[in-house]
């Protein structure tokens, strides 16, 4: 029982230090051959933690080659046009200005019912108000809109709006991060000071804080346990 324990473990750890290596898309969307790395993982993984008998390394070793492999491919993808679109394949436009394409539906094998459905998770129910839909290499449909059917922009308006930057998590769970609160321009006496104005008296107590490149601070205290 403890072998097959620490057999686990090490195939787990295996696994996700090399997704990690990966790098974080490819816990995202997949390309075609991201798909086929991971389902050879996944299968050459199993086998030792199925059978005691067969030798971990048997297991560990095809998932080390198969990243090298992956690692490969990614860099030639990012470093030859025509390599990345022979792996990947090309964007494919569905729909332009309102008319479906019908020679690249059937090229790709996508059916009206398809493209409907996803176009009405983008929120069109009329083809024609679409001035483009492209179907994407790793599989999503973008939708576009005629210029006439997008909102007014600020600019549009003539609208002064001042610009925004991501909030800086400062307090998660009860836990400052310090580096967010040097990178926001502010301390800990700045922090301090936020909680003293909201009647609390340690960031143990905070749930959740943030703050932006205006200032605004976001905030909710842990709630308190019955």
């Amino acid at each position: 029982m403890a072998i097959v324990f620490i057999r686990t473990v090490i195939v787990f750890v295996v696994l996700i230090l090399s997704m990690r290596i990966m790098g974080k898309r490819q816990l995202g969307e997949l390309e075609l051959s991201e798909v086929v790395v991971a389902v050879l993982i996944s299968d050459m993984a199993s086998h030792p933690l199925q059978d005691i008998g067969v030798p971990l390394m048997n297991g560990i070793l095809p998932v080390i080659v198969l990243l090298c492999c992956q690692i490969l491919i990614s860099g030639a993808i990012v470093s030859s046009v025509r390599f990345r679109a022979f792996i990947c394949g090309r964007p494919s436009i569905l729909v332009e200005n309102g008319q479906i394409i019908q020679k690249e539906m059937k090229r790709n094998r996508f059916t009206v019912d398809e493209l409907t459905e996803d176009l009405r998770k983008k929120g069109f129910t009329d083809i024609s108000k679409v001035k483009y839909a492209i179907l994407e290499t790793d599989g999503t449909l973008n939708a576009l809109p005629y210029a006439t059917e997008k909102p007014p922009s600020a600019a549009q308006l003539n609208i002064d709006v001042e610009d925004f930057s991501i909030p800086y998590c400062i307090i998660s769970d009860g836990k400052v991060i310090t580096r967010n609160l040097v990178e926001s321009g502010h301390d800990i006496q700045w922090l301090n000071t936020q909680l003293s104005i909201r009647d609390i008296n340690s960031p143990r107590d905070v749930y959740y804080m943030t703050v932006d490149n205006l200032g605004k601070v976001y905030f909710l205290a842990k709630e308190q346990e019955v």
